[in-house]
């Protein structure tokens, strides 16, 4: 009886020890996830509904087009159908770069808790208001404004919740900005995966739409719920007292020659990504298909899925592996190498094109090009931001996170202003 008095007491022990471990360490792991997964999701979803919002532009009564039905062709199109991509990613870019670049300098003077709950609850509002704006019928010229008139909100508020994530997860061990980076590339193997299931059924687009908005919605109110929790659990908490009781005898700002490199390489990376996904890989066509359901799939399955799949799996190996490390040559090298992707798509069957040749005829050679692209963005933009936190005196790592969240929308920025002359050269 004794020896079974022991065994479960230390069985109770052990499971005591594992709740504990959990509460401090994979606690706040998650909760950075869902707080990642939440900052990215409700936007991958407003942009997957890019053919909603371009159908109720044609006609304000549309509420019975296919998810199968692409847009109609360019000579049917009316201006504002024309501009809404153009606009829409000037009304995303813009906002996103300035509030970044605010966030960095001003998170100081703004308490934590309100710019982060504060940004949660304005961008679920948004959400909710775009959801039940699905079932009313607008007029083409006040539904376009009032469409990007929450682009801004949504890129703005997005901008300073981005922001002040990685500055938190900059007061953390290096490893915690993992979860948030992995968490941002699952929202977009989501939207991915929702995008083809869409497509699979046959949905009507207002119902797609609607389920991307309310999902949205979902995943907003679970951040909240998580980011309340947050400062309950001991092993945040720790870190956050220790940053307050820090009394430095200088300002508390960061010179950027400490992080420069990780910084510059942050945004190059990003550069290189954005500047040829999806402006140059969504317009590759497949050479096997030969009319059959993969011509339906191929973009939207090797493209878009397998991209954010494998920038996920990028993102997400940061948290068992680390390498190379941060003083490494090899990191910027690696980076500067991705410079490769830009002319090895170029040369995949993009269609149209006016200058260069078809080198790469079949699809293997776009989805193995793909697989590396991707994982090779998640993975090396991971390693930047969570080593760049880490080169600066613990009470400067806050401000030292915000910094590279600015310089990640200036990779994502200058990204989309090169992909028109990326494009312009195939």
């Amino acid at each position: 009886n004794m020896i079974i008095y022991q065994l479960i007491l230390s069985l109770f022990h052990n499971e005591m020890l594992m709740l504990i471990y959990f509460e401090r360490y994979s606690g706040v792991w998650l909760i950075f996830f869902l707080l990642g997964l939440g900052t990215l999701l409700p936007w991958n979803f407003f942009i997957t509904a890019t053919v909603y919002f371009t159908s109720r532009l044609k006609d304000a009564s549309l509420f019975n087009s296919s998810a199968n039905q692409t847009e109609m062709g360019g000579d049917q199109h009316n201006i504002l159908q024309s501009k809404f991509n153009n606009v829409m990613t000037l009304c995303a870019m813009l906002p996103l770069l300035i509030c970044t670049c605010l966030n960095s300098f001003l998170h100081t003077l703004i308490s934590q808790r309100l710019r982060v709950m504060g940004s949660l609850l304005i961008i679920m509002l948004v959400f909710i208001v775009t959801a039940v704006l699905v079932k009313v019928p607008l007029e083409p010229l006040p539904f376009f404004s009032i469409t990007m008139v929450k682009i801004v909100i949504i890129n703005s508020f997005g901008a300073i919740l981005q922001g002040s994530l990685f500055g938190m997860a900059g007061l953390l061990p290096a490893s915690y900005t993992t979860p948030i980076m992995s968490g941002q590339g699952l929202a977009g193997t989501f939207a991915a995966f929702a995008m083809i299931c869409a497509i699979a059924s046959g949905s009507e687009l207002h119902d797609a739409a609607f389920g991307y908005f309310i999902t949205a919605c979902f995943v907003i109110f679970l951040s909240i719920i998580s980011y309340i929790v947050l400062p309950k659990l001991e092993f945040f908490q720790f870190y956050q007292d220790r940053n307050k009781k820090q009394k430095p005898n200088q300002e508390n700002s960061v010179n950027l020659m400490t992080i420069w490199l990780l910084a510059f390489s942050v945004c190059f990376t990003f550069t290189v990504t954005i500047g040829t996904f999806p402006a140059i890989t969504a317009d590759t066509t497949s050479t096997i298909a030969d009319g059959g359901s993969w011509d339906l799939y191929f973009i939207p399955v090797s493209c878009f899925l397998l991209f954010n799949l494998c920038d996920w799996a990028g993102r997400s190996l940061t948290a068992i592996c680390m390498w190379p490390q941060k003083d490494s040559v090899l990191l910027p090298l690696a980076i500067l190498c991705r410079l490769a992707f830009v002319p090895l798509f170029m040369l995949c069957n993009v269609q149209p094109r006016l200058h260069l040749p078809v080198f790469f005829h079949h699809d293997g050679f776009f989805i193995v090009f793909m697989i590396f692209f991707a994982f090779s963005n998640g993975y090396l933009a991971s390693l930047c931001m969570c080593y760049g936190p880490k080169n600066v005196l613990p009470h400067e790592a806050e401000t030292a996170g915000a910094i590279m969240a600015f310089f990640l929308c200036l990779g994502l920025a200058s990204g989309a202003a090169l992909s028109f002359l990326f494009r312009a050269l195939v």
